[in-house]
């Protein structure tokens, strides 16, 4: 009797693999049919404008749509960055200079902060760290006109100084995150460079900074675009075409009565390249970095 039962065993374990093998096969590819559906749909907007970028202005409003140029035209490049009144060249060149000044600042400034808060001793230390967050909180659009009417005191209207001035007293989300991740870095290292001679800014720039690149990629990263794209701030404090920014200068392609769109698509494309590019290059640095500051060693 035993000898019958364990022979007729065999029988509902292999069902049982099975169906675990088919549900996961399932699961599999329900999770796969979702990433690629929603990828696509997120990939369109991208195509649409690469495709209205190399269309005649006339195909871009046929119906039923045609969902490839015909012909190909290359030269609504080559015309957006010939337009003698929107001198995009100059747009690029003033962007730059605003991204390096910016992300300097706030990279000097955010790791000084952020080494602070996450290593010195201080009374009312987390105290302070809680009011610097709260600041998060608060709406971009409540500081623009105390801003705009203490930078007009200052004179400091058509300069590039309210941009980039600010970025040097720290920004407090580049804070939390780096602080988040010095505090994964072990003590011990930062001790034996003291019993070697080393002081704080030492520690800082020759151990710290170099271990924690990927949280300073991420900030990075994240300043480059904002930077890049931030359309209010060069709009409300530059007054010449000479000192424009991408973002601005891209808008007026959008005009009041008219808009080419060919060549508003043909800009678009061409500028959001470089946010792009550099994702692809960073994106190892840039996981990394956003994964590991939350953690505490």
């Amino acid at each position: 009797m035993s000898v019958k039962m364990t022979s007729q065993q065999p029988a509902p374990l292999l069902g049982r693999l099975r169906e675990l093998r088919f549900g996961d096969i399932l699961h599999r590819v329900v999770v796969y049919a979702l990433l690629i559906g929603l990828s696509l749909i997120f990939l369109f907007p991208f195509y649409w404008m690469l495709l209205s970028a190399l269309k005649p202005e006339q195909q871009i409003y046929q119906w039923p749509p045609k969902w490839f140029p015909d012909p190909i035209q290359w030269s609504n490049f080559a015309d957006v960055f010939s337009n003698p009144y929107l001198p995009f060249d100059t747009f690029i060149k003033n962007t730059l200079i605003l991204e390096v000044g910016m992300i300097t600042g706030r990279l000097l400034s955010c790791v000084l902060v952020a080494y602070g808060f996450a290593r010195l001793e201080a009374p009312g230390k987390n105290f302070l760290f809680g009011i610097l967050l709260a600041t998060l909180m608060l709406p971009g659009a409540v500081l623009l006109i105390p801003r705009f009417i203490l930078f007009s005191q200052m004179g400091w209207v058509n300069t590039f100084n309210p941009l980039i001035v600010p970025a040097w007293f720290g920004e407090a989300y580049a804070i939390f995150l780096m602080r988040q991740f010095f505090r994964t870095i072990p003590k011990e290292l930062e001790e034996s460079a003291i019993v070697d001679g080393a002081n704080r800014f030492q520690i800082i720039f020759r151990i710290i900074v170099p271990l924690s690149i990927p949280v300073v990629t991420v900030i990075g990263i994240l300043s480059f675009k904002d930077i890049w794209n931030d359309f209010m701030g060069p709009l409300l404090y530059l007054n010449e075409t000479d000192k424009y920014t991408v973002s601005v200068g891209l808008a007026y392609l959008n005009g009041q009565f008219d808009t080419q769109t060919h060549l508003l698509m043909a800009a678009s494309v061409t500028l959001m390249m470089p946010t792009l590019i550099l994702f692809f290059i960073a994106q190892r640095a840039f996981v990394e970095g956003i994964t590991m500051t939350g953690l505490k060693g």
